[in-house]
């Protein structure tokens, strides 16, 4: 998520009054695409964003998780987002391998201010994972993250730190939030490439009482067309004996709906 996003262009000649949406999306970094860290904005107003990414996650022991997360967020009010996810999972581990839905999950975003000389951007998250599906476990879960994003021309710093509320036992066998995490994560576009670059570095607890974990991660962001952006990261947990390594690659595609736009933007 990101403050470069052009406006709304109207097509009503080639598409039948219905806007199309364009914008400048690479620099924009939404939970997990490609790195845990997001950054301070939300989808421009009006706009709808599409996720399709895909996530292999494999850890010691041979537990392995494979996601696909269809995700649909929307620019519903002023500096705010609203979105929706559900997870679908494939789990292997000892021998056995169990698919299916992995939760449902709806958030809500939103961007206090605009970066300034003594502030940086800060923005508050909220999400409700529900214990919808074969593997989505019988509880349900709230997570608040806090956000911080500052840039320097062509370089972004990016803050989170998050919290999870709820029972900890009966949790999803995938896809499940951190008992708390922080992050921070450098970002910089190539100029003129449409290209962006992430560094992160990450530290979690899974639930109460384990470990703290350590995770080192990078990505990139690649502006494909005003409208679609792949992305692609890699991430590694340090504090592991044996292979624990996580890769994402994913589409965004961004659109908008004439219907719900005000009438001087049809």
């Amino acid at each position: 998520m990101g403050h470069y996003r052009t406006a709304v262009i109207a097509a009503a000649a080639l598409l039948g009054g219905r806007p199309l949406v364009a914008q400048i999306d690479y620099r924009n970094l939404d939970e997990g695409r490609p790195v845990q860290t997001e950054d301070a904005y939300p989808a421009e107003r009006y706009a709808f964003e599409l996720l399709t990414p895909w996530s292999l996650d494999a850890r010691p022991g041979g537990t392995t998780s494979v996601l696909i997360t269809p995700e649909l967020e929307y620019g519903a009010f002023m500096n705010g987002q609203v979105g929706i996810a559900a997870p679908l999972a494939r789990v292997r581990a000892a021998g056995t391998t169990d698919l299916g839905l992995a939760g449902v999950r709806l958030h809500a975003f939103y961007n206090f201010n605009t970066e300034s000389r003594s502030l940086p951007a800060l923005a508050l998250r909220t999400d409700l994972a529900l214990p919808v599906g074969a593997l989505a476990g019988d509880v349900a879960r709230v997570t608040l993250k806090a956000i911080a994003t500052r840039s320097w021309g062509l370089i972004r710093a990016h803050l989170n730190a998050a919290w999870s509320l709820g029972s900890e036992s009966g949790l999803a066998e995938a896809a499940v939030a951190p008992r708390w995490s922080g992050s921070v994560a450098v970002d910089r576009t190539l100029f003129r490439s449409s290209l962006l670059l992430i560094l992160e570095g990450l530290a979690e607890q899974e639930v109460q009482g384990a470990p703290t974990t350590v995770l080192l991660g990078a990505g990139a962001r690649w502006q494909m067309s005003p409208t679609v952006v792949l992305d692609a990261g890699l991430s590694r947990r340090l504090t592991s004996a044996g292979p624990d390594v996580g890769l994402t690659v994913g589409l965004t595609r961004v659109f908008g709906a004439g219907g719900l736009l005000p009438a001087e933007l049809r």
